[in-house]
């Protein structure tokens, strides 16, 4: 007879405990333990024990078609070149910011190279499904959909039709007999996740789950569920934007520093091969305070404007804030400033701004944020062809970064004649014809360049 319990897990590693703690003895977090009703049955203690077979290394071999392609180039690239058959993918995002459209396209395009895709979902009708179908475009061939959210039933299904990729969506509407308790709880996430494993590795399907996320924007459920999954993706950005990021931060296949960019149009999602191209858009003519500097996702150089904002405060304590960028760091770059330049920002409001919305954190935008609040503060602007990159230290040197040679060329490639980088970098930038090269050594002499 099944035996009903209560167990505590753990919200952000799974810890299992027979009572609520503070602190997690796992992951050392507080306040994570959330109480879940368990009903444990008796299994029979004489089952057959199945022999497992030692495979050797040397002996397993690799097809050249290990990758299915889904002709969507930005997603590949995030992938790490194609989607891995037998692999498990988790794709998460705010809710509205084009998961399920980005699926459901992948499902067109795959089905037009006469795959077997099979879309289950738990949130939508078939008819809606239909919907949203008509309106990405026309299927050449059909694409199998079920409605269902018993994954003892998924999982006959996908024995009986042994489709090549599945769709699941959401991973938060799935429940498992087997657990009692409801849909969307620690215990069923992670169970429903764990058989879901089992069946892209046995029948080396591709399963793709969609996973919601809180409002720290974080997959909801346990934490371990991004430990099971082979692949992690985000879709970043704004909803009532028009561009979206897809961001991949684990890959068992591939590399976890690439993004796809994606624009939100009336037809789906559409990709944008040249994101510098785009983020540039609109970019002002002789405006002090905005400058292009050149950030590195990947293997991708992208040029993004900084815009900055200075001007006397009111207020007995000034105003700061940074829109795309770490906070932190520009307040550690103003303090820079002010030791090393003595300019005197401690009466100042400062905004500072990535245009289109987009974040970036690396290093490399630096000295485009520096140029930009002294260019604000002087109100000077600066030549609308000149382009920075490097990272700023303390002592207000400016550092080497790495790929300098790429992000000239993507400079170049769009119309820019002078480009101001670490002067280290010089040696291992080739000559290229019709850009100017200017090295700086410290922040004081790219302020000259003004």
């Amino acid at each position: 007879m099944a035996k009903a319990s209560t167990i505590y897990f753990c919200q952000e590693c799974g810890y299992e405990s027979s009572k609520w703690m503070g602190q997690c003895p796992g992951c050392k977090q507080w306040n994570t333990f959330v109480e879940e009703k368990v009903t444990h049955t008796k299994g029979n203690s004489h089952k057959k024990i199945e022999k497992a077979e030692v495979s050797k290394l040397s002996a397993i071999e690799l097809r050249e078609d290990q990758r299915i392609h889904t002709q969507i180039k930005e997603l590949d690239r995030v992938l790490g070149g194609g989607i891995v058959q037998g692999s498990l993918t988790l794709i998460g995002g705010d809710p509205g910011i084009g998961k399920s459209t980005l699926l459901l396209q992948v499902c067109k395009e795959l089905t037009d190279q006469k795959k077997r895709i099979l879309y289950i979902s738990g949130e939508e009708s078939l008819q809606q499904i239909k919907i949203r179908a008509k309106r990405i475009g026309t299927f050449e061939n059909d694409l199998m959909l079920l409605c269902e959210t018993n994954l003892d039933i998924i999982e006959t299904v996908i024995k009986k039709e042994n489709p090549e990729v599945v769709i699941i969506d959401s991973i938060q509407t799935m429940y498992n007999e087997a657990v009692s308790s409801a849909p969307g709880s620690v215990s069923q996430v992670r169970e429903s996740t764990g058989v879901l494993m089992q069946i892209a590795k046995k029948l080396n399907i591709s399963i793709f789950i969609v996973g919601h996320v809180t409002k720290e924007g974080v997959v909801a459920g346990p934490r371990v569920l991004e430990h099971m999954v082979d692949t992690v993706l985000y879709f970043e950005g704004d909803r009532h934007a028009a561009y979206r990021i897809l961001r991949g931060v684990k890959n068992r296949f591939g590399s976890t520093n690439e993004i796809g960019v994606f624009e939100m149009v009336s037809t789906g999602l559409r990709e944008v091969e040249n994101p510098s191209e785009f983020m540039l858009n609109g970019k002002p003519k002789e405006a002090s305070g905005s400058i292009v500097a050149c950030s590195m996702e990947g293997t991708r150089p992208i040029l993004i404007e900084i815009q900055a904002l200075v001007c006397q405060t009111n207020f007995g304590i000034p105003r700061r804030t940074a829109a795309g960028t770490d906070f932190n760091r520009v307040n550690l770059l103003m303090a820079v400033l002010e030791k090393r330049l003595g300019l005197q920002l401690s009466n100042c409001d400062a905004y500072v701004n990535i245009a289109g919305g987009i974040k970036m954190t690396e290093p490399a935008v630096d000295l485009g944020i520096v140029m930009a609040l002294v260019s604000s503060y002087k109100d000077r602007p600066i030549d609308e062809k000149t382009i920075c990159f490097g990272e700023v230290g303390l002592s207000g040197e400016v550092r080497a970064v790495n790929m300098a040679e790429q992000r000239v060329l993507e400079a170049k490639k769009l119309g820019f004649e002078t480009v101001i980088l670490p002067a280290v970098c010089l040696s291992s930038v080739k000559e290229i014809a019709g850009i100017k090269l200017s090295g700086v050594q410290t922040v004081r002499d790219a302020i000259h360049l003004l």
